[in-house]
């Protein structure tokens, strides 16, 4: 019985662990984002150089996300990573629908104003959350 406490301690502590290197890399692109986007205005008026390098910066930061994403998911247990797959799908289609036809509402001019990609990654974040809700409250 020991060796199963001791081993579920174990995995449940790798959990956390790798949650939060999500957490801390998640942070890291937000911030680099920011500096990337705000940067070039207030910090180096447009300085091409450091623009392309806080951009490049942003790219690595990312890329490192999602590599700390995928560490994470491949520790959940079956039935988390199904959990997670079913709301990634969801996500994905809700994304791909909304966001081709936010655009097409302002091709065809029913919508008087340019679309917005922060619109788009709200309504995925948004979906993704609800997802994973009602997958935990599924499974319970």
């Amino acid at each position: 019985m020991k060796q199963t406490d001791s081993s579920a301690n174990g995995w449940q502590a790798s959990n956390i662990h790798n949650m939060r290197r999500v957490m801390l890399w998640t942070g890291a692109c937000v911030i680099s984002m920011a500096v990337a986007t705000f940067g070039p205005k207030f910090l180096w008026e447009f300085n091409t150089v450091l623009t392309i390098m806080a951009v490049l910066a942003n790219l690595a930061l990312g890329s490192v996300m999602i590599l700390a994403n995928i560490r994470q998911v491949k520790g959940m247990d079956e039935m988390q990573q199904k959990i997670f797959l079913d709301a990634s799908a969801v996500t994905l289609g809700v994304g791909l629908i909304a966001g081709c036809s936010y655009e097409l509402l302002e091709d065809i001019r029913l919508i008087g104003f340019q679309p917005e990609i922060s619109h788009l990654i709200l309504l995925m974040c948004l979906t993704f959350a609800v997802s994973m809700i009602v997958g935990n409250r599924r499974f319970q």
